[in-house]
């Protein structure tokens, strides 16, 4: 039986350590590992991805809560919009054919290593906090984070998080990803919160999204729970490790190193799907 739940649990905590480490981005990992580690299909493993990664990002978010680093008032309205979404994601990926969907990914991570590459050799001094895109100043923000952290809402500030949250939880749903890519840039331009708190807040928002899509997945029958358990299991643990000492470690040698694994992971899966492909 333990061995059994051993490789779950180990690629789980590969999982934990990324997202502990960069807030948002981490969850990339999952679906390949599912994959190609574990030999589970694309569309099960977009499932079981879903519910492991909100469950690792919620005791992520319950840490940096505790030290006041959540910023609630747009993860509220842009977690809103993700958790209507993301099960309309969930839907539709049970509808593309699973090579779409794994070249998809692919692509996807392409795009975010090369970005995230990029952001620690233009931006090195915001490698404090890892995270896969480049991060604006917040001047000319839509929204005011004040120094109480109230956040003054106008009605392009409440559209924009929230149309940015639909397309995050769509995005969720349909491939997999948490989406911290794109909610820490998001949350840092749009309310000039620090880039810490942008991390802290993205992991709660990734957790309600998450949830959202993982309630469709399982009601579709996409998760398997004897995966699913240990998997969720190692990122939590790992969560909670790597969050203690996350902040003495970022830098952007770090942020290189996770930009090149990300490409890398998401050359080999294009390779493969087009290689297997081809054989078929």
């Amino acid at each position: 039986m333990l061995l059994s739940i051993l490789p779950a649990f180990a690629c789980g905590t590969l999982v934990g350590v990324a997202l502990g480490l960069t807030g948002g981005g981490g969850s990339i990992f999952a679906v390949p590992l599912l994959v190609y580690a574990l030999g589970v299909p694309p569309s099960e493993a977009i499932g079981i991805s879903l519910v492991a990664v909100a469950a690792t990002s919620l005791v992520g978010a319950g840490q940096a809560a505790r030290h006041g680093l959540v910023v609630w008032q747009p993860s509220l309205l842009f977690a809103l919009g993700g958790m209507l979404a993301a099960p309309l994601g969930a839907v539709a990926g049970e509808r593309v054919d699973p090579f779409l969907l794994i070249v998809g990914f692919a692509l996807l991570a392409l795009i975010v290593g090369t970005l995230m590459w990029r952001a620690a050799r233009t931006r090195p001094e915001q490698a404090a906090a890892v995270r896969a895109l480049p991060q604006a100043s917040g001047q000319g923000a839509v929204c005011v984070l004040a120094p109480d952290g109230q956040l003054r809402f106008t009605a392009p500030c409440a559209v924009l998080l929230f149309a940015v949250g639909v397309g995050t939880g769509f995005l969720s749903g349909l491939l997999g990803v948490g989406g911290g890519f794109l909610i820490v840039p998001a949350l840092v331009m749009v309310t000039r919160m620090s880039v810490f708190q942008g991390v802290a807040t993205s992991l709660a928002i990734i957790s309600a999204i998450g949830f959202a899509g993982a309630v469709t997945a399982v009601w579709q029958g996409r998760v398997d729970w004897d995966v699913l358990a240990p998997f969720a299991a190692g990122g939590a643990v790992m969560m909670i490790v790597t969050r203690s000492f996350a902040g003495r470690i970022a830098g952007p040698t770090l942020q290189r190193a996770f930009a090149v694994s990300i490409v890398l992971v998401g050359a080999a899966m294009l390779a493969a799907s087009l290689l297997g492909e081809k054989s078929s």
